[in-house]
């Protein structure tokens, strides 16, 4: 980018929430400040950690910020409040007219705030920005994924309350005048990214997901992908606001899917009591497919 295009690119702000990531968190930063747009900022924000995490990001951006195009850094320290609260800290902060949330144990691939900003620039109606993920474990080496060849996905609100559409935060970008718009994140709902996505998505911005890459996803015991339990509560209270919507049966159903892809051999007694919960009209493929894995797969073994 010439110093004239980084003189009008819309700046964003890159706001990390960390609790107890010391193992991943200095990856994460050096990614971010790695970034070759060159108006960008970079707010860390950790949430109450009782490791080495502070310790670990000041010594990332020591050792990062000086070769990096990054116009600001700032660390944030708050009592533990969930990342909810962790990222309005962040927010409270930020100056940025996009919002680029990301997680503290996850690594950004090179180009991706130019490739985000670039499309979000392009299509003022979008209020929310995904892309794609690549799957990475523990070590950071890329986990078998097949390969699917898509365009540009975009959801209106109705759409995205009946597929119960998460634009993950390691993956987003937010127009902050929507982010604003919408009143920030609720901190008593644990699920930061799914809330989020749905309020942009009910104050009338389009959804769109990109077809690249845009992070790789450590897979490891702590992520909350990991906890299904608290992922499909968490989603009942966040679809509850739309409880008199026609697509809250079907966002609701989607939700009873995902809990199931753990569920089927981890707690098969839970997972029955969720296939009980769908109406037949909302059963679809991926639902019949965990019904056949809660017959015939053995229960997990921890």
């Amino acid at each position: 980018m010439s110093s004239a295009d980084a003189q009008y690119a819309p700046l964003i702000s890159v706001i990390v929430p960390c609790y107890n990531y010391a193992a991943y968190v200095g990856e994460a930063i050096r990614s971010v400040l790695a970034q070759d747009h060159d108006n960008f900022e970079l707010i860390v924000v950790d949430d109450g950690s009782s490791d080495n995490s502070v310790q670990v990001i000041n010594e990332a951006i020591a050792q990062n910020r000086a070769t990096s195009s990054v116009k600001h850094v700032e660390l944030v320290c708050q009592q533990n409040a969930g990342v909810s609260a962790a990222l309005n800290a962040g927010l409270s902060k930020a100056r940025g007219q996009f919002i680029a949330t990301f997680d503290a144990d996850d690594v950004m691939p090179a180009g991706r705030l130019r490739v985000q900003s670039d499309y979000l620039v392009k299509h003022p109606e979008v209020g929310c920005l995904g892309g794609g993920a690549v799957r990475i474990d523990e070590a950071g080496q890329v986990l078998p994924k097949k390969h699917k060849s898509r365009s540009v996905r975009r959801y209106d609100f109705d759409q995205a309350l009946a597929d119960a559409l998460v634009v993950g935060g390691n993956i987003a970008i937010f127009r902050r005048e929507a982010i604003d718009r919408v009143g920030g994140y609720d901190p008593a709902i644990k699920i930061q990214d799914f809330q989020m996505t749905l309020k942009v998505a009910h104050a009338g911005y389009a959804i769109d997901i990109l077809p690249q890459v845009v992070t790789l996803y450590r897979k490891h015991p702590a992520s909350l992908s990991s906890n299904y339990r608290l992922e499909y509560e968490s989603g009942l209270s966040v679809i509850q606001a739309y409880a008199t919507h026609p697509a809250y049966a079907a966002g609701r159903a989607k939700l009873v899917t995902k809990a199931l892809r753990s569920a089927v051999t981890d707690d098969k007694p839970f997972a029955w009591s969720l296939i009980r919960q769908v109406p037949l009209k909302y059963w679809d493929a991926h639902l019949l497919k965990r019904l056949r894995h809660l017959l015939f797969k053995k229960t997990s073994v921890r």
